[in-house]
């Protein structure tokens, strides 16, 4: 039988690095990337590098082997750089001998060079309009979809899509886990509820608390349970959306595991939240949400099923913000109007209007 053979005459990759060393929205939208990667190359071993948290992303979805973990860069703000670690953390990828390895971190002003030092015998990803383009390397364009910009690498190397569509794995035991919160804390049940999911890492991102109560107060005139969703270091935003709420929230902050909020969500009738990784996981959950987009580039961000997944926002000079807090008045945030959002979300859940 003949060796395959790659679109430039090289054997088909058996080792292979992706580098990615981002949070989980960062990596929820490259799925459809991997799992085209994966197909293409069934028996191949692929190696994300990526941060620690990214064990889980390994063991749940079949696209990667292994996580090798990246220490960390000066610049990257995604992690406290380790930068005594690089050299051991280089030394270890090129005894690697990867036959690819694909830089998958942003335009490649700063990751260019991390995947340049893994030693591999071809590389490929994206490089800075304004700079040289090495060979096998696209240039980046800023207000690309993320999840088609990964799209079109693969396409760049000759491996065939499988699909557009997000994806996230939820196991029997994380839906149980999902249903037993809720029987725990729904004052009743079986009813139908929508998440309102008012955090995000960034405050910039965030759309006001006072809006977010005043559409779930809205939402639950409607005949709908608000659950109010979150991390533990989200606790104290849902805790200020409850408080300001005029009707009754369940509050599970800090109550579930990735993979048991992931199956709340899917059980969910609508997801309301700001534009991060929880609007991600709608989409792959197959749950319409509605999504608030404050500061980000809408047009990389958006879903691609804006019918399911519609995304309000108020567009601002300032846009995309690269703001960890907002240096104004958040007017990017202040313009996405209760109204505006409540219109939506009737859509979706095909309510009549009525008064809250």
């Amino acid at each position: 039988m003949a060796t395959a053979t790659s679109h430039d005459g090289d054997q088909q990759p058996q080792r292979i690095a992706v580098f990615r060393a981002l949070q989980i929205g960062d990596l929820l939208v490259t799925v459809p990337a991997l799992r085209a990667l994966r197909h293409a190359y069934p028996h191949a071993h692929i190696t994300l590098i990526g941060l620690p948290w990214a064990r889980d992303f390994i063991a749940r979805f079949d696209c990667c082997d292994e996580l090798f973990e990246f220490p960390g860069l000066p610049g990257m703000p995604e992690r406290e750089p380790d930068t005594d670690a690089l050299p051991a953390f280089y030394a270890a990828a090129r005894e690697r001998r990867f036959d690819l390895a694909l830089q998958m971190h942003g335009s490649g002003e700063l990751s260019n060079a991390v995947v340049e030092q893994l030693g591999a015998a071809r590389t490929a990803g994206f490089h800075p309009q304004d700079a040289d383009a090495p060979s096998h390397f696209l240039p980046w364009e800023p207000h690309e979809s993320e999840l088609g910009r990964y799209l079109r690498l693969m396409e760049s190397i000759d491996v065939p899509l499988c699909g557009t569509e997000l994806e996230f794995p939820i196991t029997p035991a994380e839906h149980e886990a999902a249903i037993d919160l809720l029987h725990r804390h729904l004052p009743l049940a079986p009813a139908p509820y929508v998440c309102v999911h008012p955090g995000s890492r960034l405050p910039s991102r965030r759309w006001p608390p006072d809006r977010f109560a005043a559409a779930a107060d809205a939402i639950a005139s409607w005949g709908y349970i608000v659950v109010l969703t979150g991390t533990q270091d989200e606790a104290s935003i849902t805790r200020q959306v409850e408080a300001t709420m005029r009707r009754t929230a369940v509050d599970l902050a800090g109550k579930t595991s990735l993979g048991s909020f992931a199956a709340l969500l899917r059980d969910a009738s609508l997801v309301l939240c700001n534009d991060t990784s929880t609007s991600h996981l709608a989409c792959a959950t197959q749950t319409p949400s509605v999504v608030i987009s404050s500061g980000a580039d809408v047009q990389r961000w958006r879903p691609l099923d804006e019918s399911r997944h519609p995304v309000l926002w108020y567009d601002t000079p300032c846009r995309p913000c690269g703001h960890a807090v907002c240096p104004t008045e958040h007017e990017c945030a202040q313009g996405v109007s209760v109204g505006a959002v409540l219109d939506t979300a009737r859509s979706l859940l095909s309510v009549e209007e009525r008064p809250v």
